[in-house]
């Protein structure tokens, strides 16, 4: 289906079925940081799918759920404001995966939060990108700059990340990569310390 017969609400008719797709790519991940997590629903769809602690992470908090709802109907979910350049309130190696839910475009530099993504991964951890591709209907909506399936996969390769796949879905208007941090050059961490700061 060419751009010119795609509804201009393409985006949110996708978007759940997207969410399903998420949930089943990560269902195995006991922890997940959701990078650029904007008000949470990602985060909180995959804590009630998945039963999965989920810390979710944005630039800015003003979409945040109220904390107290989120403590009483939702208390796997952490939404945190700090910069996805800078990960360190999270201790190393020690999430099992790593979403990045069409956010990774809004990144200044982006290989600099994929190497952060790295840092935080346990050995074998996984990340996974959901982003709108260079040419697609989300271009010609928001005339922004996205990247190519070639151009991430680079990323990750250059940032160190294993077993890279990408591919175009949904009529070739979201791509879908994936990749995994190196088992056997990382020291396993035993436990889960995340330090949470007030937001």
């Amino acid at each position: 289906m060419g751009l010119a017969k795609l509804p201009d609400n393409f985006y949110d008719k996708i978007k759940p079925r997207l969410y399903q797709r998420v949930s089943r790519e990560l269902r195995s991940a006991n922890y997940v940081l959701d990078i650029g997590c904007g008000n949470c629903e990602l985060a909180k769809y995959l804590s009630q799918t998945n039963r999965q602690k989920v810390i979710g992470i944005d630039i800015s908090s003003e979409s945040f759920p109220d904390k107290e709802k989120i403590n009483k109907d939702w208390p796997l979910v952490k939404c945190v404001r700090r910069s996805a350049s800078k990960l360190n309130f999270v201790q190393s190696e020690i999430i099992d995966a790593v979403v990045m839910f069409w956010s990774l475009h809004e990144m200044n530099v982006p290989k600099v939060v994929l190497q952060q993504v790295y840092s935080v991964l346990k050995p074998g951890g996984k990340v996974l990108i959901v982003e709108f591709p260079n040419k697609s209907l989300a271009q010609k909506l928001w005339n922004e700059k996205y990247f190519s399936k070639e151009q991430l996969m680079k990323y990750l390769d250059d940032v160190g990340f294993e077993h890279i796949q990408a591919r175009l879905i949904e009529n070739k208007q979201i791509l879908w990569v994936s990749g995994y941090s190196c088992a056997e050059n990382k020291n396993k961490s035993e436990q889960v310390k995340v330090k949470m700061y007030e937001t």
